[in-house]
């Protein structure tokens, strides 16, 4: 299982949540076996769809992370619970770019820049709130932050890290968040700006043994900090057997009338864990007598 972990500024002047998600981008990397450039794309997103999923209050609540800047990648999507479990999902798995200017994998190419960042929290309201701002780099961070300053006016700051090995496995993954509280004074939005300066990457405290708290002090360096929580999450699917059923019989009756005239089987596999589920004609059948 992976940490977050939540602390805030004893003057109350800013709030940091942390973690270290290398198990749930490894479990994304064996589920989607992507290249090394969308690996470090689509972790980010599920690193960040965690954090804030942490961040919701209801036992219920969910967030889901869209986006498509044009580059080849696709879609890339990244749903949370509140407890920061995650699954994720890319349109084209496998994108092979040159190294970018500085020696890095070219996440931002993988994404493009062209598009939109969706964020859509389902809190218990009759329609789910939706946000959405434009992507301004594709390389993740830097459009949550962008996301959290214009949609929510909540001036923050994202990193975002996903270290990948030469056999395609994951390192190192992980990240934080930084938002300032209302009543933020400049001397403490100046110490910040500081830390933010001369902080390692994610990847790089990751790879010097810091913890998700090491990463969160590390982050408000010259605060005296009070911890909220901390909590463990992992990759995790919802899907089910009967999710799925109910998925059929949204596509209509014809739809499914033609399924169970059909001899062969109807297989049905899950974006986000590729799980597959099987219906015989008989089976279509039952959903349909059941639907009418």
């Amino acid at each position: 299982m992976d940490k977050v972990v939540r602390y805030i500024t004893q003057d109350g002047s800013a709030y940091v949540i942390a973690c270290d998600s290398t198990q749930t981008v490894s479990e994304l990397e064996r589920i989607h076996k992507p290249s090394a450039t969308v690996t470090a794309a689509l972790g980010r997103l599920i690193t960040a769809c965690s954090m804030m999923g942490d961040m919701l209050k209801g036992k219920d609540d969910t967030v889901t992370l869209r986006m498509n800047g044009g580059g080849a990648a696709g879609d890339l999507i990244a749903v949370s619970d509140s407890s920061g479990n995650a699954r994720a999902y890319v349109q084209n798995p496998i994108v092979e770019l040159e190294l970018n200017e500085k020696g890095k994998l070219d996440v931002s190419g993988a994404v493009g820049k062209n598009g939109t960042l969706y964020v859509i929290k389902d809190i218990g309201m009759k329609e789910p709130y939706v946000g959405q701002t434009p992507i301004v780099s594709g390389e993740i961070a830097e459009d949550i932050t962008n996301y959290f300053a214009t949609s929510e006016q909540t001036p923050s700051v994202c990193a975002l890290g996903v270290l990948v090995n030469p056999d395609l496995s994951v390192k190192h993954a992980g990240g934080f968040i930084i938002q300032l509280l209302p009543g933020c004074e400049d001397e403490a939005i100046t110490k910040i700006e500081d830390n933010i300066k001369d902080i390692e990457s994610v990847t790089e405290m990751l790879s010097n043994n810091m913890t998700a708290d090491d990463i969160a002090k590390r982050a408000l360096k010259g605060f005296e900090l009070d911890k909220l929580d901390e909590s463990e999450f992992c990759y995790k699917c919802n899907c089910s057997r009967e999710r799925v059923e109910n998925a059929l019989i949204s596509t209509g009756i014809e739809n499914l009338r033609e399924m169970a005239n059909d001899d062969k089987n109807t297989e049905v596999n899950c974006h986000f864990c590729n799980k597959k589920y099987v219906f015989t004609p008989e089976e279509i059948q039952t959903l349909i007598d059941n639907a009418i």
